[in-house]
């Protein structure tokens, strides 16, 4: 039998479904059937990014959605980082209704303005202009990697130097670029979303700073925020978690989390750490 409810999971540059850390499984469990999408140049190696345009990711999760839609009497739309930005658009794109879904976007960098942001990420705009420099250049993964929780970011630095392949190590600020771009996007598609949108968003973001959710709030015509008090930009897989997975059930209508999910869901935490220790 079909399901009723399916969720496209979108995530971020240089990602993968892991940048939503346990959703995809918190979801299924309440009865939703997940879609996690691989972005083209991502999976593989950072090089890969360099030739991909941002009209590629976007032709690949508005073909996505539509190969989907029919199946499900709601299809919900969630992205990570710039997924989120992917999110937005796409929901603009196919006029999402309260009847086709919902609209998750988890930490959006609609402004690249956080408070680890390096000094040069103003001038990239110039670098943007010579020729070849955007391709070669590499935009390095560095502490704290978005997290605030010292033992995840200890597990996620040990990921990083053992090469396992969760996440880019770096990315070519070509790549950047196209992110710059979806930026654009989204800023113009905010005001034509009509589906029902959660903003999800930490107060100390390190890449990204509130004012991304508060030009969201004030300009989807049909939003709400929550934000978050004790996690940097990663927040599926920080301290705020818990407070994430439970603000995505309620907003899709599924019941709470139960005490002993959430407990099973850290002790597979757990276990995965000590694993990859």
């Amino acid at each position: 039998m079909t399901a009723r409810v399916g969720v496209i999971l979108i995530h971020g540059l240089g990602g993968t479904q892991y940048d939503l850390g346990s959703l995809h499984k918190i979801l299924q469990k309440a009865g939703a059937d997940t879609h996690a999408v691989t972005l083209p140049g991502h999976g593989t190696r950072p090089e890969d990014l360099i030739p991909v345009h941002a009209e590629q990711w976007m032709d690949l999760v508005v073909a996505q959605y539509r190969q989907l839609q029919p199946q499900y009497e709601q299809l919900h739309i969630m992205g990570m980082c710039m997924g989120a930005l992917l999110a937005l658009v796409l929901s603009e794109r196919v006029g999402q209704t309260a009847m086709q879904g919902k609209l998750v976007t988890l930490a959006p960098p609609v402004y690249i303005d956080g408070w680890s942001t390096p000094w040069y990420a103003g001038v990239r705009r110039l670098c943007y202009l010579i020729p070849g420099m955007a391709s070669r250049m590499k935009v390095e993964e560095g502490e704290p990697y978005g997290i605030k929780n010292t033992l995840v970011r200890a597990v996620v630095k040990a990921k990083f130097e053992r090469g396992d392949n969760f996440h880019y190590r770096w990315v070519p600020l070509a790549c950047v670029r196209q992110v710059d771009r979806l930026r654009s996007w989204a800023i113009a598609a905010a005001r034509n979303i009509k589906a029902p949108t959660l903003i999800v968003h930490a107060r100390e973001d390190d890449l990204t700073s509130l004012r991304s959710a508060e030009y969201l709030q004030a300009t989807i015509p049909d939003a709400r925020t929550v934000v978050l008090e004790n996690s940097y930009h990663m927040i599926c897989v920080d301290n705020d978690r818990d407070q994430v997975a439970s603000s995505v059930l309620e907003f899709f209508g599924f019941p709470p989390m139960p005490e002993r999910t959430r407990n099973r869901m850290r002790g597979v935490a757990a276990a995965e750490k000590s694993d990859n220790a």
